[in-house]
């Protein structure tokens, strides 16, 4: 039976537990398995090869991806260090120039100390994508909508570039999350997220999960993660499957209160600039809605100089100021000094990351209260200001 992705959410994967009847699925909360004989297995060994509450996760997000494999890790870092640990000294990859700042820190102080390269480059101008395009490249990896500018890129056009020349396309779905676009059906490899964001869903676990089409990278990733070992807990598994459940319902709140505030935010006069696919001035919008079922609920702004960021933050009192995002509560940050604070000044200027950037993870209360909020705690932060 073939079923609406609504209902994918909730019956996708593993629905329930067959042996009792539990609607959910259980937390097989074991480190290892009885072993009825020598090499007599009852289809589980130990925990960090295989365990039954994670497996129903990554059977869930290959399905949610419309791929074939799924795995599960301990963190949104754990999944992109495993995936990255699929290649070798002096391969190189090219990287969207506006990334999370965790994914620039591992390539830049770990994975570059073995001889693995990468380049940035502005993977929304489909030709200095293929300008980069050279023989030691082995694969492309995009951020779309990117952190934390939202720049959108044509993940399809992207992936034509990269299987002309042999090379793997990598995406990061974590700010737009299955429901709203899935990029192996765009002709992406592997695509990656944080589980932690949207998916979990409630700020309350730290996840990643990967997804692929193809048996032979699978393959590879599957030996990569019982190697490497940054699984997902049981329990961790469980609250995950949980958060999916509700996702599509909580998606479209969020992108609804992000579209208002967007629009709002553009005509305040507050902003010199507003990042959202969502907004037709976008230069990403035409792209974003070809390829997205919708714009997601990243907000980025450049506050004007009238106003102090510091002093902004400081008033806010319904949005907490806090790391991650996608959760049901706002969440803001400073991205030049929390989460692209790895970057150095010089290349975060460059690429539009500044001092006075805003980004703003857009929850499921009141867009009328969120407003009022960011309203008064702009003025309040008026230079000058008593």
């Amino acid at each position: 039976m073939s079923i609406k992705l609504d209902s994918l959410l909730i019956h996708g994967g593993v629905d329930g537990d067959e042996k009792t009847g539990a609607v959910a699925v259980p937390v097989y909360q074991t480190s290892t398995y009885k072993q009825d004989g020598l090499g007599k297995t009852r289809g589980w060994e130990y925990s960090r090869t295989g365990n039954p509450t994670r497996d129903a996760l990554e059977k869930l997000i290959a399905e949610l991806e419309q791929g074939e494999y799924g795995f599960a890790f301990a963190s949104g870092l754990a999944a992109i260090n495993t995936v990255l640990s699929l290649f070798k000294t002096d391969d190189k990859l090219i990287v969207s120039d506006n990334i999370y700042g965790g994914t620039f820190r591992i390539l830049e102080n770990v994975f570059k100390n073995f001889g693995i390269r990468y380049e940035m480059v502005n993977t929304a101008d489909i030709p200095s994508v293929e300008r980069a395009i050279t023989d030691d490249v082995r694969a492309i990896y995009v951020e779309s909508p990117a952190n934390p500018l939202l720049t959108v890129t044509d993940i399809k056009a992207v992936s034509e570039i990269a299987h002309k020349h042999g090379k793997l396309l990598i995406v990061d779905n974590t700010f737009l999350t299955p429901y709203l676009q899935r990029p192996l059906t765009l002709g992406a490899d592997i695509v990656v997220h944080s589980g932690t964001k949207y998916l979990g869903g409630h700020s309350d676990t730290v996840s990643g999960l990967a997804a692929v089409k193809d048996k032979s990278i699978a393959d590879r990733l599957y030996y990569l993660q019982n190697a490497i070992g940054g699984v997902l807990a049981p329990w961790d598994s469980f609250l995950v499957l949980r958060g999916i459940k509700t996702l599509g319902v909580r998606m479209e709140r969020h992108v609804k209160n992000a579209q208002k505030i967007a629009r709002w935010l553009e005509s305040s006069g507050f902003a010199d600039r507003v990042y959202y696919p969502g907004l037709e001035s976008d230069p990403g919008y035409e792209i974003q809605n070809r390829q997205a079922d919708g714009p997601g609920a990243m907000i980025s702004f450049v506050l004007n100089e009238k106003y102090d960021y510091r002093k902004f933050f400081e008033k806010l009192r319904l949005i907490t100021l806090a790391e991650s995002l996608g959760g049901v509560e706002s969440l803001v940050c400073h991205p030049a000094s929390m989460t692209h604070a790895a970057i150095s000044p010089e290349i975060r200027r460059k690429v539009g990351i500044l001092d006075e950037l805003i980004r703003l993870s857009v929850g499921i209360e009141s867009a009328d209260d969120l407003i009022q909020d960011i309203e008064q705690a702009v003025k309040a932060s008026e230079k000058g200001a008593p």
